[in-house]
């Protein structure tokens, strides 16, 4: 899943994506160990994503965070403050 399509999802819906993902990844890491996946590469993409979801989380946490102590929004996204 792309960022820009994740970007669009709320904190719950992120949430209940990366538990789905981190399960999926289980299921794939056991088929592999039991010979039964054809495609490996499908685990890099889960792993891939849940990369993506974890770092978008963290952006979230720090802007709120950013947000609460007062200081400008861009400054977390590396815009100019001036």
């Amino acid at each position: 899943m792309r960022m820009k399509e994740l970007r669009k999802k709320t904190a719950s819906e992120l949430s209940k994506l990366l538990g789905e993902e981190r399960e999926h990844l289980r299921v794939l890491r056991f088929k592999r160990a039991g010979g039964e996946l054809k495609n490996v590469r499908d685990i890099a993409k889960t792993r891939q994503t849940i990369a993506r979801v974890l770092t978008l989380s963290k952006e979230e946490k720090k802007h709120v965070k950013t947000v609460q102590k007062g200081l400008p929004s861009g400054a977390i996204r590396g815009g100019k403050t001036s």
